[in-house]
């Protein structure tokens, strides 16, 4: 964001326009401490390739995370049909340009795994996102379970004007029980000005339980409310962990 500061009485006088404007100081909050960063991959499948597409990636994924790191492999329960959603970590952008030109020179991953799954797929879209300076990620207290994503399109402005109130909002539910956060993230590319909480429950039924619990809490209403003042949308998809997800 554009943050206001007052000029000097010096600079006000060197100042050859009729009306001094103020002086700015561009910032859009914490800058990144370091280079690792988190592509978000979202594919499309066709209806009727489904379950073939999932079978596939199930018995061929080992020729992908032998190039680099996965996080999490879901598909898509609520919120989106006939889609499947995965986190890829990298160390740097050098890094992920090295793992994907060696993947386009494995064989056995082309013949085996992209020549047969890329007809299945409609359509494929990807963000790179970062942790938030003060997330990290996490593991769920047991494995099984059910993961919600959540993603708010803030309004523009950056950290600067409303990661505070993302921050509130998004721990509020931590601290009473309400969910467990795996992991809250910002967009580096993508639609800019966008979050995303990745929260862990033990079942559908559960969270939909600790759901209505926390709108009956004052602190995390409040919070919430904050939040919700440089908000445009969110989008909330519950995700089901693949049987070959280190997140499972």
């Amino acid at each position: 964001m554009w943050r206001l500061r007052s000029c000097s009485l010096r600079s006000a006088a060197a100042l050859i326009t009729p009306a001094a404007q103020p002086c700015v100081h561009l910032s859009t909050g914490p800058q990144q401490k370091h280079s690792t960063f988190y592509e978000f991959r979202t594919y499309c499948i066709r209806p009727d390739q489904n379950a073939a597409f999932l079978k596939l990636t199930n018995e061929k994924i080992h020729l992908r995370t032998a190039h680099s790191e996965l996080v999490g492999y879901w598909s898509v329960e609520y919120g989106g049909l006939n889609q499947v959603f995965h986190i890829w970590k990298y160390d740097s952008y050098s890094h992920r340009a090295a793992v994907r030109a060696a993947l386009a020179q494995d064989p056995s991953w082309m013949s085996e795994y992209i020549s047969k799954a890329m007809p299945m797929l409609t359509s494929q879209d990807n963000e790179v996102t970062y942790l938030v300076p003060w997330s990290n990620l996490k593991k769920p207290p047991k494995e099984g379970g059910v993961y919600e994503l959540v993603s708010f399109q803030m309004r523009p402005g950056g950290p600067a004007v409303w990661g505070s109130a993302f921050q509130a909002a998004a721990t509020s539910h931590d601290a009473p029980g309400y969910s467990k956060l795996v992991g809250a993230f910002h967009n580096e590319f993508g639609q800019m000005n966008r979050v995303h909480a990745l929260r862990w429950f033990e079942s559908a039924d559960q969270r939909a339980e600790l759901r209505q619990k926390a709108h009956t809490d004052a602190r995390v209403v409040a919070a919430v409310r904050n939040s919700v003042a440089h908000l445009d949308f969110q989008q909330n998809k519950l995700l089901f962990p693949c049987p070959f997800s280190p997140l499972n």
